[in-house]
């Protein structure tokens, strides 16, 4: 029997994460004969979308026994909304730190698992730059449909971004529900950070400063000014990811745009896997269906199990 509970956790900033804990009664314990052991998963979503979107997976895994945990971003799902504007960098910086003290330092975990999908992934990325004592505390991630900087890598996508900035900056927030995007309306606050990465291809802090980690600027001969280059960092990330992109994902986070991503980790154990028909898989997939969707839940979450399963205590 799946089993719901809910948690509020603060953030520095004083805003509310809301935090999901899904896990079954009824595989609690797992036997020592299982072929799956019981882990802990973190799961989280990207823009315009709330636990809806993880949800379906996280009962999936805790009918293994996992036990699941889904953080809403802040102004999503029944996380509180702040007064003040945020970004993608802002719920990494403030919403993941809360949620992540909340788990290995309130709940005590021993083993944890991530599983993110599009901005949820890049959220990640930044905060364990920022905090890079946890990275050995992870045991794995799964990353669907997650780039930062290389949407914009085709002319056409150029143009595509570079419109809708221009849009979302007179209306000042993408109608989400109204264009099948997703639940949450998402301000062009938010969204300006995704859009100028993109544009400028670059993975560059909104406020954070490149001397504020280790001795990488003085490497670089960056000045003090400068802003931190997270893209620099991230081969310090050395948690096995599994990476999956989706073929029909042709403007958000586009193949091309996932492998980029993937490669500037530099872990030889890492594994990308693009699904489409062309490599015999069920479906090209677009950027929800990557995750939700009956093919989804029938060749792509096994393989999370798996990926999850090999990297368990």
């Amino acid at each position: 029997m799946l089993t719901e509970n809910f948690k509020f956790v603060n953030t520095k900033d004083d805003v509310q994460i809301a935090i999901w804990h899904i896990f079954d009664k009824k595989q609690h314990h797992l036997s020592d004969s299982s072929t799956h052991k019981s882990q802990n998963i973190f799961l989280t979503h990207g823009t315009f979308s709330d636990k809806k979107t993880c949800i379906r997976i996280a009962e999936y895994l805790a009918g293994f026994g996992h036990h699941c945990y889904i953080m809403e971003w802040r102004g999503h799902g029944a996380s509180s909304t702040p007064k003040d504007k945020f970004n993608f960098e802002t719920v990494a910086t403030y919403d993941y730190k809360a949620t992540f003290r909340y788990l290995f330092e309130e709940l005590k975990l021993n083993n944890l698992h991530c599983v993110t999908h599009s901005g949820g992934g890049i959220g990640l990325t930044m905060f364990l730059i920022q905090n890079p004592d946890y990275i050995d505390k992870i045991n794995s991630a799964s990353m669907f449909a997650c780039q930062a900087y290389s949407a914009a890598l085709h002319p056409m996508n150029h143009l595509k971004i570079f419109i809708a900035k221009y849009l979302n900056r007179l209306s000042g927030y993408i109608p989400a529900q109204r264009l099948k995007l997703g639940p949450v309306n998402e301000s062009y606050d938010t969204m300006k950070q995704w859009y100028d990465w993109n544009l400028q291809k670059n993975f560059h802090s909104s406020f954070l400063k490149q001397h504020m980690f280790d001795t990488a600027s003085m490497d670089t001969g960056a000045t003090d000014d400068a802003s931190l280059d997270y893209r620099q960092h991230m081969p310090k990330i050395t948690v096995p990811i599994y990476a999956i992109s989706a073929k029909g994902d042709m403007f958000i986070s586009p193949t091309l745009g996932c492998r980029a991503l993937f490669n500037d980790f530099k872990n030889p154990v890492n594994v990308f896997r693009e699904y489409s028909l062309s490599h015999g898989d069920l479906d090209d997939y677009t950027h929800s269906r990557i995750l939700n969707s009956r093919h989804a839940a029938e060749e792509i979450w096994p393989t999370v199990a798996a990926w999850i399963d090999k990297h368990s205590d």
